[in-house]
């Protein structure tokens, strides 16, 4: 076994697979890794210092979930998403989110259509939606309407159009993109929708010799582009092989204590989570964090994850599902902040 495969060992407490199952587990984690480290690299080729972001949305799409990116324009959130879609072999598609957008520009419509003998019948024409790797830029422009047309294909990868369901290419992804500066005349995500979200991911400027770098690398006469490294079927793969990592009892119980405790009315919750939140995390608050630390582990070559992966993921999963009450904001209270007041509490 390589030395790779060496740090892929199971966790004490941790639910415990057939010898031959587990073993089948840590081979395939062990070929993955490397190839998950040169994904990082290429995409960080081109999308220059934001390694840490990078590393979140993998993080979703290896979990399975959807991601919305928060930044201000020329962060490079619509060049990262169509690099990560290239260097993982995924079809995809870009919606403009406006004022005058209609679902059925997101889903697609029925057209009448006339055939070779006369006769007239529907015909459904797919919309951009039908992609594995969509990008729903300034997704907060369009009208609430607008907006719950992506909540079925988040949801249930579907589109229900004529009273027929049409099942949307696998794997499917949607990143979502909001400006947090420009807010007027926007309609914020409702609290159904945030939900569907694994994760929101902020982008900052990068540092310094970064962004000297990118100055350099995109101003010039070629365009870096980065290889694809992955294919759609591999990616199921790797998705399914994330659901059979081994997850140790101590990482399941702070899952569940800090889900928990940002919840208001439950017993024993801090004085500041009942005073200042309306509403804490749900279920999928926890299913989210649960995935996506087994997928945060796998990237960083590790078979099971550790408490460290959870402080880390905390805010991007948890934060935009929190409530804050007018008297949190006039207190100046932020959902970051509340996170981060619970995670400190994890041993």
């Amino acid at each position: 076994m390589s030395d790779q495969s060496a740090s892929l060992t199971q966790p004490p407490g941790a639910v415990p697979d057939s010898q031959q199952e587990g073993a089948a587990t840590v081979a395939e984690a062990d070929r993955l890794a490397s190839r998950l480290k040169e994904l990082q690299q290429a995409i960080g080729s081109v999308v220059l210092g934001q390694d840490e972001v990078i590393s979140q949305v993998l993080t979703a799409i290896l979990g399975g979930g959807h991601a919305l990116l928060m930044g201000a324009p020329g962060l490079g959130k619509t060049l990262l998403v169509k690099t990560t879609a290239r260097v993982l072999g995924l079809e995809n598609s870009r919606i403009q989110f406006t004022p005058d957008l209609m679902p059925s520009d997101i889903t697609g419509a029925e057209i009448l259509e006339t055939d070779e003998n006369g006769q007239r019948h529907f015909r459904f024409l797919p919309g951009p939606i039908f992609s594995q790797l969509v990008l729903a830029d300034e997704i907060n422009r369009a009208s609430p309407r607008t907006q719950a047309a992506l909540l079925q294909a988040m949801a249930e990868g579907a589109v229900t159009q004529g009273g027929k369901t049409w099942p949307l290419p696998r794997p499917f992804h949607v990143l979502a993109t909001q400006n947090p500066i420009e807010q007027e005349g926007t309609y914020p995500l409702p609290e159904a929708q945030l939900d569907r979200f694994m994760l929101q991911i902020s982008l900052q400027p990068p540092a310094r010799e970064a962004e000297r770098r990118m100055l350099l690398a995109t101003t010039g006469s070629t365009q870096a582009e980065a290889p694809r490294l992955l294919t759609a079927g591999e990616l199921l793969q790797a998705q399914a092989l994330v659901r059979r990592l081994p997850v140790g009892d101590k990482v399941v119980d702070a899952i569940i204590a800090l889900v928990r405790s940002l919840r208001p009315a439950e017993p024993g919750a801090s004085e500041q989570v009942t005073q200042y939140l309306d509403y804490g995390p749900g279920p999928r608050a926890g299913q989210a964090l649960m995935m996506a630390t087994r997928a945060r582990a796998l990237l960083d070559g590790r078979l099971a994850p550790s408490l460290d992966d959870v402080r880390a993921l905390a805010e991007p999963v948890l934060a935009h599902r929190l409530g804050l009450n007018y008297a949190a904001q006039a207190e100046g209270y932020t959902p970051a902040g509340m996170v981060a007041a619970q995670t400190a509490r994890l041993s």
